[in-house]
């Protein structure tokens, strides 16, 4: 372990305790490249944790971990006045709202969630620096609290 890390995948996961993708996906120190931020959402910084992993660690796969309940996203659906800071990572949310409340969803909480996933997945696949290293793979997942699986969404 102290002669590098080679992770296989990068997984981009919301900061919930409730969620830590090295136990979800059963592995262990070295082998993920985990990033980690309130609703799984992307800008910068991110981004360039992303593209580091990729680029200078060789990961091939990249996965935008959301999951079900989650309080970045119930904040943004709930709209109201939200700190300067906590609002940037609700305005990453917002389009995903927009989209989840134009297909008319029964549960919009759960459809932006799913659509904030695939909204940085897609974010994740425009960026010039992850996309010209060949074979990488990007995948969107949920995971649900209750029964403890993870969900591949597309």
């Amino acid at each position: 372990m102290t002669k590098g890390q080679h992770p296989f995948a990068v997984i981009v996961s919301c900061s919930d305790s409730r969620v830590a993708p090295e136990l979800l996906f059963d592995q262990g120190l070295g082998e993920l490249f985990v990033v980690r931020v309130a609703g799984n959402v992307l800008d910068a910084i991110e981004l360039g944790s992303v593209e580091y992993a990729v680029e200078h660690l060789g990961a091939k796969l990249i996965v935008v971990l959301g999951h079900e309940k989650c309080g970045a996203v119930k904040a943004t659906v709930d709209g109201g006045e939200l700190p300067p800071n906590i609002k940037v990572i609700a305005d990453k949310i917002q389009p995903a709202v927009a989209a989840a409340k134009a297909k008319h969803s029964d549960n919009v909480y759960e459809a932006t969630t799913d659509a904030n996933i695939i909204n940085m997945v897609a974010s994740l696949n425009s960026d010039h620096v992850i996309t010209h290293v060949e074979g990488v793979k990007f995948l969107g997942a949920k995971y649900h609290l209750e029964s403890g699986e993870v969900e591949f969404i597309k």
